[in-house]
């Protein structure tokens, strides 16, 4: 039985239009918390006709479509080919605009170990550690996100199913240890260059590994 979450209310919420460098654009109603247990600034964008996907969703209908998205400032603004994190992104915000649901973007930049530290990371994996053991080898874990505020945003927001559009099966555990409940994982896009096919094959490696552990609620 998980512990109840402590309880985090919206703090402001405003319409915001987005705009691609492709030129895809759309209109999110963006929300801001308070009481997230990691103070951080942490965002949820309503997609498309996020009202009625959430009402259809409490009322056992189809789930809401959810994307929990780490902060990547070199690819999600940069577009770095170091990852795939922007194009995921992209294809994120098209896909829950058509659907209705949330975008949570949240500030957990290089997979919870900061900015600065992703950088270190990059310059072992530059002498050929992957992703994962270039985290270690600093220190850190190899994956350090913690998805409670994410729970509470949800519960905020008065998300009570959704459908999550990740590839990553420990945010399926995570939610699920927190009281959230998923319904299914709807996979997204492979985005495969020449700059990230090692980072990609890692994180492919470890996503097969977390989905070998029992999913404990």
């Amino acid at each position: 039985m998980s512990e109840p979450l402590p309880i985090a209310t919206v703090r402001t919420q405003v319409t915001v239009p987005l705009r691609f460098p492709d030129g895809y654009a759309t209109t999110a109603r963006v929300f801001s918390f308070d009481g997230l247990v990691d103070a951080r600034e942490h965002l949820a964008f309503g997609l498309g006709d996020w009202v009625a996907a959430r009402d259809r969703g409490s009322a056992d209908g189809p789930a809401t479509l959810v994307r929990l998205h780490s902060e990547c400032l070199t690819g999600d603004v940069f577009g770095s080919q170091r990852c795939d994190c922007g194009p995921q992104l992209r294809e994120a915000v098209e896909r829950i605009s058509e659907a209705g649901g949330f975008l949570l973007y949240l500030r957990q930049e290089g997979r919870g170990i900061g900015l600065y530290p992703k950088l270190d990371a990059y310059a072992l994996q530059d002498t050929g550690l992957d992703t994962y053991e270039a985290n270690v080898a600093l220190g850190h874990g190899e994956d350090e996100r913690d998805y409670t505020a994410a729970a509470q945003m949800l519960a905020a927001l008065g998300v009570t199913r959704l459908a999550l559009l990740s590839n990553n099966p420990e945010k399926v555990e995570q939610l699920t240890r927190l009281g959230v409940t998923v319904t299914e994982s709807v996979p997204t896009g492979l985005y495969v260059s020449p700059a990230n096919a090692g980072y990609l094959a890692a994180k492919a490696s470890r996503a097969a590994r977390a989905a070998d552990r029992p999913v404990v609620a």
